[in-house]
């Protein structure tokens, strides 16, 4: 069940606009690879990209811990591998949320292996309060409490990606804390 707005679209907006500005200013002198967390990502990627002002790289990583659950498994499956060559380049990896801190770890372990520049996480959401691993954040964009979201590119089951805005979900029969 759908529950409150938890961050609107103009407020996701504006975030991504301030990012993208930061990111910009950080991209002189570098070769840079964006590199999407798919699927949630897609639409910060998309928005975030399309603000940068250097030219950009962009490529597509696939992994997750969650399945049909509101909780993380704790194994982190790859799905989809990136394709381009990130050695000796500058890696952004632009990732919806970062919960447990789990998928993510992996995610720059594997990238790191291949021997880029630099690694770099520009985050939509951190949830700081569930995290299981400690990871490096270079941007965020918000820090939220302890509670499941779901729309622009979060989803539970595949489901409520489209929403333009960000809103707390309660699988049903589970009562709001």
């Amino acid at each position: 069940m759908l529950g409150e707005t938890v961050i609107t679209h103009d407020e996701i907006q504006r975030a991504v606009a301030v990012l993208a500005r930061e990111i910009d200013a950080d991209l002189e002198g570098r070769e840079p690879v964006f590199i999407c967390v798919l699927k949630g990502a897609v639409y910060f990627f998309t928005a975030l990209t399309q603000r940068i002002r250097h030219p950009v790289v962009v490529d597509f990583i696939q992994a997750s811990s969650y399945g049909a659950t509101t909780e993380s498994s704790g194994t982190v499956t790859l799905i989809k591998d990136v394709t381009v060559d990130i050695a000796g380049k500058d890696i952004y990896v632009v990732e919806d949320i970062v919960d447990t801190g789990l998928t993510l770890a992996d995610v720059v372990a594997l990238l790191q292996a291949r021997h880029p520049r630099s690694v770099q996480v520009v985050a939509l959401l951190s949830k700081p309060s569930r995290r299981k691993v400690q990871v490096r954040l270079d941007f965020v964009g918000f820090e939220i409490e302890d509670r499941f979201v779901v729309g622009f590119g979060l989803d539970f089951a595949e489901r409520f990606r489209n929403l333009p805005e960000i809103r707390e979900f309660v699988p049903d029969g589970e009562a709001t804390p």
